[in-house]
């Protein structure tokens, strides 16, 4: 019986590439990642009472294109002085 290519391949590896705290730097962000085609998606914290300040969001990418996407973040955070913080973990995804 013949199967399918795709079932050789590696799905749902996105990750949590790292949390951002101001809404420009979310805007500027989105517009690199979408000018250099690297697919990502945001996942918006739910703030807690004590811990997160609110409008946290996090960019998650494909885990093949991690270091690309880091170099960018890193790049618009430095020179502009965002707050960044780096995840760098598996997606914790509930497709189903």
């Amino acid at each position: 019986m013949n199967q399918p290519l795709y079932t050789s391949m590696k799905v749902h590896n996105e990750i949590e590439l790292c949390e951002i705290y101001d809404p420009e730097c979310k805007n500027l962000i989105e517009r690199a990642l979408l000018n250099e085609r690297i697919s990502f998606y945001i996942h918006w914290v739910k703030p807690s009472f004590f811990q997160r300040p609110k409008n946290v969001c996090v960019f998650c990418v494909n885990e093949n294109a991690k270091d690309a996407a880091e170099e960018i973040v890193r790049a618009i955070c430095d020179e502009n002085g965002y707050p960044v913080k780096f995840l760098l973990r598996r997606a914790n995804n509930q497709y189903l």
